[in-house]
């Protein structure tokens, strides 16, 4: 043995060459701070090692190494001084393996993400087997590479090639960084070893130039001034269109590629160094690392769930085709589970299966199924008018029209069709589970199960607990939303729950300064452009239809009158009026149509200008950050609401719930986190400015404390 420690060891494997295998105690290998030094301690001794004449380097787990321990971070930028101290010592751990004066070669399995494709590429070659996921991912942490991937990778696979895997932080299969010429060989799971083992033995006999392929590396970057240019603007105008202003990520990755392009090693890496630590101190680097520890947290819930359920769904029900009922069904058959939709009408029933043929055949389309699993998945749906088809069902998802007695007939009945033991839930958007419930003699094993829809498309699934939902009910629930391959978050009832009832108070305060006389299309340009919401309010309430949202104002208003009171004079509910229900008749705020190359189209229109009486040369001017104000401050307040009465369990479930049911900007983090970043007490300051406007405005006694005490509601 040349070294043991907790999560590495070394040994000699075969004639001269040793294995230095990464092998954590944990379910995967990741560099934590403790992983790290014992890697420098292994390749310090392996230096020193002699009748050393090649190194493989493998993990003894299915995955490679999944990255640096994000975990950490919190912690390790908190002082900025001591990230550049931590980052500057890692990074040269790395420096260690290239430096090895034999060749070595890095056997990836699995993920080699971030620092574990950032030690691959510290090897003077790679192998990898068909089960590899190879990628730098760093960005959607609001970060770069930090261990020398910026220095490394553009000098393995060139620069574009390069600059698009660290900008994008996509992942790439095995066989893709072949092509590229990242991985030098690719081969089967149980051959990958012997694989590694034979191209060092190659090296070492001279049939492989090992060091000419690692100089490379020590290098400045092998191409000419005018070429270098070309990609560095082409790169600049890519991440300019696709990241935009509210990420520096990409664009802090390119600058250190490029600050480091004519320099050997050591000044590429301080350039990657520099950059690095200037990124760990950005809200959106906090804001990103924050959403990734929450995201932790939810699966995690997840997965406690799925063990503590007692009951296996293994066949679903749909009550409801058309477009929703069909989104679920599909979604349910294509991560296999086979699902029956059941409506009283056929033409529904066709509807729901068009739903489904639609969005398969567009994936179909992209390459990403074949026939033969469209045709599976189809097959795995079964529409029928006949209550007979439900009886042998594990679940029942209720997904009919939103309108509390239709519905609580159709629970009733189904009761009486299912088995005592079937779970049975509503995918209502807005109405109280517990009154629903009062339609079931064993409201046990009943819940709410709300999907936002497109379903193929949204992450999100809202589990909502009833007073007398079990919590057997919940774990199977959430368990089969795992299953359908959505983020679960349980909530407690109230009226919109936790997404809907959020939103709504924005809204409102979107809502109210149209009613002063603002440009609807001037606030969501604020919105959008600079707040970073994938859509302005007046633009969702277009997508989620101008008739739902009136409703659901009606439902707002009934759960809490004096603060989200119905205003019949409102933008929402004239438009209602007026026939005006957005995307779904081509008339909201906007009309929308096709343009002349046949490509959909969405201008304002002019004559809800005249509707709202709001001046068509530009309406009342609002400031970006009164519009901003005016809208999140709403939002927020109810946000610390639901959590302080317990509608939903902690922030950071709070901040999944609306990044992933909303579209809430990432570089944000989430409500809780922008409150955070805008601080507790300047967001009080904030609110107190505009309490004259409403309830809604007003902060709660317990956000005024925590800003008091300035506590945050992320400790612990």
């Amino acid at each position: 043995m040349i070294y043991q420690g907790d999560s590495i060891r070394v040994e000699f494997v075969s004639d001269g060459i040793a294995e230095l295998q990464f092998a954590a105690a944990g379910s995967v290998n990741k560099f934590d701070q403790k992983t790290l030094e014992e890697f420098s301690q292994a390749l310090a001794q392996l230096a020193e090692t002699k009748d050393l004449r090649g190194v493989i380097v493998t993990s003894s787990k299915p995955t490679f190494i999944v990255g640096a321990d994000i975990t950490e971070f919190q912690t390790l930028f908190a002082d900025l001084e001591q990230t550049k101290t931590w980052v500057h010592k890692a990074s040269r751990v790395f420096d260690q393996l290239e430096d090895l004066p034999v060749p070595t070669a890095a056997a990836i399995t699995g993920f080699a993400l971030g620092g574990g494709c950032e030690a691959t590429l510290a090897c003077d070659y790679r192998v990898a087997d068909t089960t590899a996921t190879i990628g730098l991912p760093e960005v959607k942490l609001g970060l770069i590479p930090g261990f020398g991937g910026t220095m490394r990778l553009p000098r393995i696979i060139g620069p574009d090639n390069a600059l698009e895997w660290i900008t994008t932080g996509k992942n790439n299969s095995a066989a893709d960084a072949q092509k590229i010429g990242l991985v030098d060989a690719v081969v089967a799971p149980e051959k990958l070893r012997d694989a590694a083992l034979a191209i060092v033995k190659q090296a070492i006999d001279g049939d492989l130039d090992w060091q000419a392929k690692r100089q490379p590396k020590l290098d400045p970057l092998q191409a000419n001034d005018t070429e270098l240019t070309m990609t560095f603007v082409t790169a600049k105008g890519m991440v300019a269109a696709k990241a935009g202003k509210h990420y520096p990520a990409p664009h802090a990755a390119i600058k250190a590629i490029e600050d480091g392009a004519r320099s050997h090693r050591e000044e590429a890496l301080n350039a990657e160094n520099e950059a690095f630590v200037g990124l760990t101190q950005t809200d959106a680097c906090h804001a990103q690392v924050g959403i990734f520890m929450a995201d932790q947290l939810v699966k995690s819930k997840a997965k406690k769930a799925a063990k503590q359920a007692t009951k296996e769904i293994k066949t679903a029900a749909v009550l409801g085709a058309g477009i929703m009922g069909g989104g679920i069904a599909y979604q349910s058959a294509y991560k296999g589970v086979p699902v029956v939709m059941k409506d009283i009408r056929q033409e529904a029933l066709d509807q729901g299966m068009d739903e489904a043929s639609k969005i398969l055949s567009k994936q179909l389309e992209r390459g990403k199924l074949d026939h033969k699993k469209m045709a599976k998945v189809l097959s795995s749906i079964t529409p029928t008018l006949l209550d007979d088809a439900v009886r042998g069902v594990d679940i029942v998802v209720e997904a009919v029209v939103e309108n509390p007695d239709v519905k609580g007939k159709v629970l009733a009945q189904m009761e009486t069709v299912v088995a005592d033991d079937a779970i049975i839930v509503s995918n209502t958007s807005t109405i109280s589970i517990d009154r629903l419930a009062k339609n079931l003699k064993d409201p046990s094993r009943f819940c709410g199960m709300h999907f936002f829809n497109p379903v193929h498309k949204m992450p999100l699934v809202e589990v909502i607990r009833g007073e007398k939902t079990s919590d057997e009910t919940v774990a199977a629930v959430v368990a089969y939303a795992s299953r359908m391959g959505k983020t679960a978050i349980v909530v407690n009832d109230c009226p919109g729950f936790l997404v809907n009832r959020v939103l709504f108070p924005y809204l409102a305060g979107f809502a109210g300064m149209v009613d002063e006389g603002a440009d609807f299309a001037a606030i969501d340009k604020v919105m959008e452009r600079q707040f970073g919401w994938p859509m302005g309010p007046a633009y969702l309430s277009d997508v989620v239809g101008i008739d739902t949202a009136d409703h659901c104002t009606e439902v707002m208003a009934e759960g809490f009158p004096s603060r989200m009171p119905r205003d019949t004079d409102s933008a929402i509910a004239i438009l209602a009026a007026a026939g005006r229900y957005g995307q779904k008749n081509g008339k909201g705020f906007y009309n929308y149509g096709v343009d002349k190359k046949g490509r959909p189209s969405k201008e304002k229109a002019p004559e809800v200008y005249d509707m709202l009486g709001i001046d068509k040369d530009g309406g009342k001017e609002f400031s970006a950050d009164e519009i901003i104000a005016r809208t999140m401050v709403p939002m927020v307040n109810e946000c610390v609401r639901c959590l302080e009465e317990g509608i939903v369990n902690s922030a950071a479930e709070c901040d999944i719930a609306l990044l992933y049911g909303l579209g809430f900007p990432p570089f944000r983090g989430g409500p809780f986190r922008y409150l955070e970043t805008v601080g507790l007490a300047k967001f009080v300051e904030l609110a107190d400015k505009y309490a004259h406007l409403g309830e809604m405005y007003q902060v709660t006694d317990g956000l005024r404390e925590m800003a008091k005490a300035n506590k945050s509601y992320f400790a612990g």
